[in-house]
């Protein structure tokens, strides 16, 4: 079997995610860029029996000349001396490029086309969306690109899987010549699309590549152009190219003239090679963009949509979750009365089991929500979006591109804070990585779903919406007024000259490929699950051991104490266990550390309990529910109880009232809207910013968001 590594590159909207997931399938892995914090998408593809393939997906890029961080990993990657190398990115090289293009969008991708063949790559040429070019009367002939080209040409749909086959020989084919022969032999140094350099251009490039011992002329050319941020360059290369580049050199109308020039070379190869049928300029896509983009209509519509899903959320995810919550309770009961009495019984149904089961249970409402998110993205949607929200974003200091990180950090604030790396603009860029935290994740589904139940009764009804899910859809959209009212501060405080501009291609509309929407739900789902579950089965163990076990002789005591309060009220034996248990926990090391930060939350509402789950929730918001489940499973004798319900009964034993009444469930709502408790979260907006300074700034100023605003609610509703 041969080993092959293939990168997989193209213009934004291009289908490109299609086709890879149409070639590697479920054979799929998300890591990062060497040296940068951007998503590496790869996956495995067996081209035939004896050659096997990994591909790397690249992030979307219009051309060699990056207007955001996604785009500069492609340069980054190919004007390195050592692309072809095997010491490059994990030990092996890349052997061929598989360059993905839309065929109804065909001569606008093959300027990125044209610039990496430049190279010297051996590239094989996808024309992709072969689907919609047939319904739209598009005529190709492959056989003339891959005569002027000087590559092979295929055809394909991403969607449907037509020609995969056929990309898959062809590619095969480029492998096994670009490993029998050399570089040179498959260097089409003929092409018509290759840069005819100016003279002095050619000049400055011949130097650098000497200067550097580099392969080629146009790969020296990049260094020339970017040689200011190319992270591999060191600080001497970095003055060398500098004092050969002198300063009465205009970069940027030569990488006009680049441009224009490419244009000039296969525009004709494209009119001679596609026939389009004649149609009338008022297309579907416009006619519907006149509502969808409207000034008015547009965004009616969109938070049209985003009631739907927190609609959706509610409605659809009832019954699973039911069913998994049934799963768990058989599977206590089950363990309960398998194993014998014990300290590891114990740790198995109230520490690890109802620590899990609290948080899987919310499954279905997660993946529910990226399936919807996916769909809009999917269909075209999103870009309208940006679009249309692009000057109203400004007013914030943020940018149109913002909105698809405010609308991602619905789902996770992580890969929506990574994903602000389009914004060219280091100021709107900063100021949307500082409030995206503040939309409401999946991370704070369970809870919203555990607490909103205190807050308003099931079965209310506001017309024919559920006031269940129009009191969450308030909690998103109270996380959206304060991500602008801080975006709007940020934007008086911090200062810059940079120019802010908005350059988006909108790709027609299409139907949502469920494959590719399903590989994404399952993908950030598993994630969800994976990364949760190993933060909530350590803090789970950890936090029953710290609730089982106290200082000194404490839970004996605390269970004499008990005994004694419950003989003098006269409570029944249920009632008595019940004291118990809470007198035990709060003599527990658990209950000492809840203790200690008791009397700042008391005026939140909040009692020792829940600063415990305060505590632990700063390692990912979701534990809060998990740490609640496993709280008051130690020693409650009804383990088939759900978390909410054992919530629901929980009552202050001296008072008699109920722990969890509007009031206290409204304020700590209010707390997880604000709160920045996410130390991953923090993690990748040092690693985005690479400073802690701003991490520690959000951290401060949405902590104390939290506390204030749930102050005000406590207060006001008491």
């Amino acid at each position: 079997m041969q080993n092959f590594k293939v990168a997989l590159i193209g213009n934004p909207n291009c289908g490109k995610s299609s086709l890879f997931n149409q070639l590697t399938g479920l054979r799929q892995k998300v890591g990062n860029f060497h040296g940068v914090t951007v998503d590496k998408k790869s996956g495995v593809a067996n081209l035939t029996n004896d050659i096997k393939v990994n591909f790397i997906d690249f992030p979307g890029t219009y051309s060699f000349y990056p207007t955001s961080i996604d785009e500069r990993i492609v340069v980054g990657t190919f004007a390195r001396p050592d692309a072809l190398s095997d010491n490059w990115d994990e030990g092996q090289k890349y052997d061929a490029i598989l360059y993905v293009a839309d065929i109804t969008q065909l001569e606008k991708h093959l300027l990125l086309f044209s610039q990496i063949q430049n190279l010297g790559f051996p590239i094989v040429l996808a024309l992709n969306m072969s689907d919609i070019a047939k319904e739209e009367a598009i005529q190709i002939k492959p056989e003339i690109l891959s005569k002027k080209f000087g590559v092979p040409v295929v055809e394909v749909s991403g969607r449907t899987g037509d020609g995969i086959s056929d990309l898959k020989n062809e590619l095969a084919n480029v492998l096994l010549q670009s490993k029998s022969n050399s570089k040179d032999s498959y260097n089409n140094t003929s092409t018509k699309l290759n840069y005819r350099f100016s003279e002095e251009e050619k000049k400055i490039a011949r130097q650098i590549q000497i200067e550097f011992g580099l392969e080629s002329e146009y790969q020296a050319w990049l260094w020339v152009q970017h040689h200011e941020w190319l992270p591999f360059l060191s600080a001497a290369q970095r003055i060398t190219i500098k004092s050969i580049v002198t300063e009465r050199f205009d970069l940027l109308k030569s990488q006009v003239r680049e441009t224009m020039q490419r244009y000039d070379n296969f525009a004709p190869v494209v009119a001679q090679s596609l026939k389009k049928a004649p149609s009338s300029d008022d297309t579907l896509s416009d006619k519907v963009d006149r509502i969808v983009t409207h000034r008015f209509m547009g965004q009616i519509i969109f938070f049209g949509l985003m009631a739907l899903i927190f609609q959706a959320i509610f409605s659809w995810a009832g019954y699973p979750m039911d069913l998994i919550d049934t799963g768990f309770g058989a599977l206590s009961e089950w363990v309960s009365a398998t194993l014998p009495e014990s300290m590891f019984r114990d740790l198995l149904t109230d520490g690890i089991i109802a620590g899990l089961g609290g948080v899987l249970i919310f499954i279905p409402q997660i993946a529910i929500l990226f399936f919807l998110i996916s769909i809009l993205e999917e269909s075209g949607y999103m870009s309208r979006a940006v679009y249309l929200f692009d000057n109203s974003m400004r007013r914030y200091g943020l940018n149109g591109r913002s909105i698809v990180a405010l609308v991602s950090g619905g789902a996770c604030a992580i890969p929506a804070i990574m994903s602000t790396r389009t914004i060219s603009n280091w100021k709107e860029r900063l100021i949307t990585i500082m409030v995206t935290p503040l939309i409401s994740c999946s991370a704070r589904l369970p809870v919203y779903a555990v607490l909103v139940g205190f807050v308003v009764a099931s079965d209310q009804y506001w017309g024919i919406f559920n006031m269940q899910g129009l009191v969450f859809m308030g909690l998103y959209l109270l996380g959206i007024v304060a991500a602008l009212g801080a975006g709007w501060v940020f934007k008086k405080i911090l200062k810059t000259d940079e120019t802010s501009y908005l350059m988006l291609e909108l790709p027609v509309y299409r139907r949502p490929q469920i494959r590719n929407v399903l590989m994404n739900v399952y993908e950030k789902t598993k994630t969800f699950v994976i990364e949760a579950g190993k933060v909530i089965f350590v803090i789970s163990i950890v936090l029953w051991l710290m609730a089982s076990f106290g200082p000194g002789e404490g839970m004996q005591l605390a269970e004499q104490q008990a005994q004694s309060i419950a003989l003098e009220q006269q409570f029944d034996e249920a009632e008595t266990e019940n004291l118990i248990a809470s007198k035990k926990i709060e003599a527990s090391y658990a209950g000492h550390l809840g203790k200690i930060i008791e009397p700042v939350i008391r005026p939140l509402g909040f009692d020792w309990k829940i600063g415990i789950a305060l505590i632990t929730s700063f390692a990912a918001r979701e534990v809060f529910v998990g740490t609640m489940a496993t709280i008051y499973s130690i020693g409650s004798e009804a383990e088939e109880m759900s978390v909410v319900d054992r919530m629901a009964t929980e009552v202050n034993p001296l008072t008699g009232e109920l722990v969890y009444n509007r009031a206290t469930a409204l304020s700590l709502l209010v707390f997880y809207v604000f709160a920045m408790q996410c130390m991953s979260t923090l993690a990748v907006v040092k690693r985005e910013t690479k400073s802690w300074k701003w991490a520690m700034i959000q951290f401060v100023f949405m902590t104390a968001l939290a506390y204030l605003g749930s102050l005000f609610v406590y207060q006001v509703m008491s």
